[in-house]
């Protein structure tokens, strides 16, 4: 049952309170034991991104030094997604591969060890403010790229899995990977850690880079140990549900079980191209005028949980306010709204209070989902074709 203006009216204490008993109730809880429950886990946004945008990292290989170098700032937007009903915080170690730190040539003084220590301490840190659990994550090699063997690419993940182990780690997370082969090295090496295993690959419902459909891909990714299998990044969120759809399919006629996951793109790619949206002209500098609203985001989240899909986060071009929208969707079914909704009106209800007569006229739900909104940039040329 989606959620309206008048299914959760909480006060801001309420709000509150609500939210410790959560606290309270689920912070001894892992997270196979919330997902066994049947409870919903809201996932964490997009870190590399919305850090190039603040100027704590640089474009292009995404390297994750900025835990070292600015911890403040990877603390600030740990924070921020918490209190947006983040139920998991996941280490910003995107990238933290010794191979890609080498080739990035962002830093030289600061080893991949530093990073993964430091991401471990700031994540657990902000989690523990909130009961949230700690995924430590691990993401595809430039070495799988270039041939690299499995015994090389499985050293790699595993000196990784040494860093996390040393820190306190609630589970692994092996993400963003264009080929299930080398998702599944990461998965057998992480599920040596004793620890819950989520894989989610970055592919397209046409299957990944090798054409090994969804379904199959899920298959393996169970038989190889994974606890948790779905999809993150490179394409929109209800592109994202119907590619989880398609593993579900193919783990129930395998007669295999696992949790699902999907962890999609802020941004509208309805090209679907196999590539994601790196492929999209647009990126990574000019994807603004694609980034979805929280209202798609309520869509989003409904559309996921009525799938089956019981861990719903987001990946690049997810701030804050797109998991808060995500947490408050999903408010009857979770039985508490987050911190942050206490600055937030469902289906802006705060509206009716306002002085112009027009805006007081979009307080509801209607108004919202049936907008359709505007590019702001109706016949216009490229500026370059423009006359100054």
């Amino acid at each position: 049952m989606s959620t309206d203006c008048n299914a959760i009216k909480l006060s801001a204490t309420a709000v509150k309170c609500a939210w410790i008993e959560y606290f309270v109730c689920v912070c001894l809880e892992g997270i196979l034991e919330r997902l066994d429950a049947g409870e919903v886990v809201v996932g964490d946004g997009g870190y590399v991104m919305q850090l190039e945008r603040r100027g704590y990292v640089k474009a292009g290989h995404w390297t994750p030094e900025a835990a070292v170098e600015h911890p403040e700032a990877v603390r600030q937007l740990h924070r921020e997604f918490l209190r947006a009903g983040a139920d998991v915080i996941q280490t910003f170690t995107f990238y933290c591969s010794e191979d890609k730190l080498e080739m990035s040539a962002n830093v030289s003084n600061i080893t991949g060890a530093q990073i993964n220590s430091a991401a471990c301490d700031l994540a657990r840190e902000v989690a523990d403010e909130g009961g949230a659990l700690v995924a430590g994550g691990v993401s595809q090699t430039p070495l799988y790229a270039n041939k690299g063997s499995e015994s090389a690419v499985k050293a790699i993940f595993k000196k990784q899995l040494d860093d996390f182990l040393k820190k306190d780690i609630d589970f692994f997370m092996v993400e963003y990977f264009d080929y299930v082969e080398e998702a599944v090295w990461g998965v057998e090496v992480m599920k040596t850690g004793g620890k819950p295993v989520g894989a989610t690959l970055c592919i397209s419902p046409h299957g990944d880079r090798e054409g090994v459909p969804p379904g199959e891909c899920a298959v393996r990714l169970v038989k190889a140990g994974a606890d948790i299998v779905g999809i993150n990044c490179h394409l929109d969120p209800l592109t994202c549900v119907r590619t989880v759809k398609l593993m579900k399919e193919g783990l129930e006629k395998a007669g295999l079980k696992a949790h699902l996951i999907v962890q999609p793109l802020g941004f509208h790619t309805p090209e679907c191209n196999i590539g994601g949206y790196v492929s999209l002209p647009e990126y990574p500098f000019a994807l603004e005028t694609r980034i979805i609203t929280r209202w798609d985001v309520h869509k989003y989240a409904r559309e996921a949980y009525n799938a089956g899909i019981r861990y719903i986060g987001g990946c690049c071009g997810f701030e804050p306010y797109h998991i808060r929208a995500i947490s408050e969707e999903l408010a009857e079914e979770r039985g508490f709204l987050p911190p942050a909704s206490t600055k937030h009106s469902l289906w802006a209800s705060t509206l009716e209070t306002h002085t112009k007569p027009w805006i007081k006229a979009r307080a509801g739900r209607q108004y919202w989902e049936n907008l359709l909104p505007a590019s702001g940039r109706p016949n216009v040329l490229p500026w370059r074709h423009l006359r100054i």
